[in-house]
C-alpha cells in the first residue's frame, strides 16, 4: 500500500513546487549566468586541461565531484541503483516512470524528487548500496583526465550535490579522497524520510575548516555549476562539457583500490533506456527462467544442452588432453575424481555436470533449501567444522565423484579468494576446472539479498555463457610433483595460481569473511569457533 501511495504522495508535495520553479526558470537562468560573470573576475580562472602539467604537489584542491570527475552529465542511473537495490522492482518502475518529469526541470529539483522516490522508507543502518553497490558504478564513470588532476593534489575535498551516503566510500576507499562533503538525508525513527536537509552553509564551513592554513587552494568546477564555495580557493579552473566528452575512461590497473567485491542485482548501467529494455523483458524473463529450469531437471543432457543453448544459456567446454578420463576412479583408494573449481555462481557444479554430461555429487557452504530441493544434482552442506567437514567429503568421495569450491563464496570480478586446503588431503587425484561467466542483464549471486532466487536470476538474463576449462590433473598432499615435504597449503596455492593463470584472475589471501564485512557488513554468518 505504501507504494501504491508513494506517486500520489509525490505529486501533493511537489506539484505546487514545481510550478513555482518552473515560473522562476528564467530568474534562475540570470542567476546563474551571474554567478559564471563574478567567476569570470578571477583573472586565475581556465580550463582544467591547464593544469595537466601543473606541479600541483602542494595545492589543495577543492572539486566538484560530479562535474569534473564523471563522464556521465546525468546522476539518474545511481538514484535507480539505490531504488532497485535498497527498494524493490516497484520503486525503481516509479523512478523510470516519473523520468520525463525529471527532464523537464533543473537539476536541484530533480535531485530533490529522486531522493524522495529512492530513500523513502529506506531503514538508515541497512542502507549498504553506497558500499557494495554504487563504488563499481561510479569507478566505471571517471574520466582518466580528471583524475589525473584529482590525484596530483596534496590535500583532495571532493565537494557533491548527491547525498553523502552515496558516494563517501566510493570517493574514501577507493579513489583516496581525504574528505567528502554531500548533503545530508533527513531521518526520522530509523529511516530515510526522503528529504535533503539544507546542510549547504555547514558545508562551506567544514570546507573553510578542513582547509584552513593551505595557502594554494584551487576549485575545479563544471562552467555550468553554481560556485556556492567559490570564496574557499585561490584560483578556479573549469571543465567545459566539450572537454568531458572527449575524456577516456579510467582503466581498472589505475584504480588506487583494486574493486574486488562487489553487490546488487543488474548487471548493466542503468540509464533510461536499458531499464526500459528491461521493464519490457522482466515479465517475459519470468516464464522463460522456468522454461529454463523445468528442461534442466526433467530432459537428459543430450536434449536439454541444446534446447538451453536455442534459449540463450550458453556453454563452451575446454577439455585439456592430458586430462584423465573424468570416469575413471581412484582404483587405489578406491574413490572417485576431486574436481575443485573457483566460485563464480551457485549454478557452477551443475554446469560442470552438465560439461561431463554426467551426475555427481556437490559440496556447498551455503545453499537455500529451495536450491537443494530443485537441484537435479546431489547436493551436502558443510558445517565449516575441518573435522567434520574432511570426514563428509571422504564419505562422499567413495560412494562417486565430487566437486567443491575452495573459495568458500562466489566472487564476480576477475579474482581469486584463498583456497582453503581442506581438498588438499582427501584426494591424490584433483582435477582443477576453471570457471568463468557472463551475464547481459541479472547478476545470479548477491551477498545482502535473497540467495534462493540467485537461479532464477541468472535463468532470467536474455544471454549467459559458462566458460568451463579442465586443467591438467594434481596430486594430493603427499605426491605433489613427487615431492613428499609438500602441504595441504602447497597444494591449495598450487591450484588457485593454475586457475588464475588460466583464467587471467589476480590470486588474493582474502576470505568469505572479507567478503562479507565489505558488502554485507557481517562476517557471513561463520561462528568465531568455526573460522578458519
Amino acid at each position: 500500500m505504501v507504494f501504491k501511495a508513494l506517486p500520489y504522495t509525490l505529486f501533493i508535495l511537489f506539484i505546487p513546487r514545481l510550478l513555482l520553479k518552473l515560473h522562476n526558470n528564467q530568474t534562475k537562468a540570470i542567476k546563474r549566468t551571474l554567478s559564471n560573470t563574478h567567476a569570470s573576475h578571477f583573472n586565475s580562472q581556465t580550463l582544467i586541461s591547464n593544469l595537466r602539467t601543473s606541479d600541483l604537489s602542494h595545492k589543495t584542491l577543492i572539486f566538484e565531484v560530479e562535474g569534473t570527475l564523471l563522464r556521465s552529465p546525468s546522476v539518474f542511473p545511481y538514484f535507480m541503483l539505490v531504488a532497485f537495490e535498497s527498494g524493490s522492482l516497484i520503486r525503481a518502475f516509479v523512478l523510470f516512470a516519473i523520468y520525463p518529469l525529471l527532464v523537464l526541470v533543473n537539476d536541484d529539483l530533480s535531485i530533490k524528487i529522486m531522493v524522495m522516490i529512492s530513500f523513502f522508507g529506506i531503514m538508515k543502518d541497512g542502507f549498504r548500496v553506497g558500499s557494495s553497490v554504487l563504488p563499481k558504478f561510479l569507478l566505471e564513470d571517471v574520466g582518466l583526465e580528471g583524475f589525473d588532476v584529482m590525484r596530483r593534489g596534496k590535500k583532495k575535498v571532493g565537494v557533491s550535490k548527491l547525498p553523502q551516503v552515496m558516494v563517501e566510500c566510493f570517493l574514501k576507499d577507493y579513489l583516496e579522497v581525504d574528505h567528502v562533503f554531500g548533503r545530508e538525508l533527513s531521518v526520522f525513527g530509523g529511516y530515510f524520510v526522503g528529504l535533503m536537509k539544507d546542510n549547504k552553509n555547514i558545508i562551506k564551513h567544514r570546507i573553510n575548516e578542513v582547509v584552513e592554513g593551505d595557502y594554494d587552494k584551487i576549485w575545479i568546477s563544471n562552467m555550468l555549476a553554481k560556485h556556492d564555495w567559490i570564496e574557499c580557493s585561490k584560483e578556479i579552473y573549469v571543465v567545459n562539457d566539450g572537454e568531458k566528452k572527449a575524456w577516456k575512461i579510467l582503466p581498472k590497473e589505475k584504480y588506487p583500490k583494486d574493486l574486488i567485491f562487489h553487490d546488487g542485482r543488474l548487471a548493466f548501467r542503468p540509464e533510461p533506456m536499458n531499464m526500459f529494455i528491461m521493464f519490457m523483458w522482466f515479465p517475459f524473463s519470468i516464464l522463460l527462467s522456468i522454461s529454463r529450469s523445468i528442461i534442466a531437471l526433467t530432459m537428459p543432457y543430450c536434449v536439454s544442452i541444446p534446447i538451453l543453448a536455442f534459449t540463450g544459456l550458453h556453454l563452451k567446454l575446454t577439455n585439456n588432453n592430458s586430462t584423465p578420463n573424468p570416469r575413471s576412479h581412484d582404483h587405489k583408494q578406491h574413490k572417485g575424481r576431486l574436481y575443485v573449481c573457483n566460485h563464480r555462481t551457485l549454478l557452477d557444479p551443475l554446469y560442470l555436470s552438465f560439461g561431463l554430461k554426467k551426475p555427481f555429487a556437490a559440496v556447498t557452504y551455503s545453499l537455500s533449501r529451495m536450491s537443494e530441493i530443485l537441484s537435479p544434482i546431489k547436493t551436502v552442506r558443510l558445517t565449516r567444522d575441518r573435522e567434520q567437514d574432511a570426514k563428509t567429503m571422504d564419505k562422499m568421495l567413495k560412494v562417486g565423484d565430487l566437486v567443491v569450491c575452495p573459495e568458500g563464496t562466489t566472487c564476480r570480478e576477475p579474482y581469486l579468494l584463498r583456497f582453503s586446503p581442506l581438498f588438499a588431503e582427501l584426494s591424490d587425484r584433483i582435477a582443477p576446472v576453471a570457471l568463468d561467466t557472463y551475464v547481459s542483464m541479472f547478476h545470479g549471486t548477491t551477498a545482502g539479498g535473497l540467495k534462493c532466487l540467485d537461479p532464477f536470476l541468472f535463468m532470467m538474463n536474455p544471454c549467459s555463457v559458462y566458460r568451463v576449462r579442465f586443467l591438467d590433473q594434481v596430486h594430493g598432499a603427499s605426491l605433489q610433483t613427487g615431492d613428499t615435504s609438500s602441504t595441504r597449503f602447497d597444494v591449495a596455492n598450487y591450484v588457485q595460481s593454475e586457475i588464475g593463470k588460466t583464467l587471467k584472475f589476480k590470486c588474493t589471501n582474502l576470505t568469505r569473511k572479507d567478503k562479507y564485512l565489505v558488502l554485507a557488513g557481517n562476517e557471513g554468518f561463520v561462528s568465531a569457533g568455526n573460522k578458519r
